[in-house]
């Protein structure tokens, strides 16, 4: 837990750092973006086939899962796209 909490982070932190414009959102949200980047990588690759089941997101599919994730929290939030 503490290990997909790390990762998240990273993760995250990347992901904003490729998504240009200001983001509402602090450490704990970039975590949460991050984790939920992972998620989405590895239902969306198992989906296609790209990984079997129990296993977990590359690292570089959990950023673009976290790069979707944010543009869509943004344009929830109301901010920049």
């Amino acid at each position: 837990m503490i290990w997909a909490v790390i990762v998240g982070l990273i993760v995250g932190s990347i992901a904003k750092l490729l998504t240009p414009g200001r983001d509402p959102g602090g450490c704990i949200v970039t975590s949460l973006l991050g984790i939920a980047g992972g998620v989405l990588a590895a239902v969306f690759g198992h989906a296609i086939g790209w990984y079997r089941p129990h296993q977990p997101a590359g690292f570089i599919a959990s950023v673009i899962g976290a790069v979707a994730i944010l543009g869509i929290y943004r344009a929830v939030k109301g901010g920049p796209l």
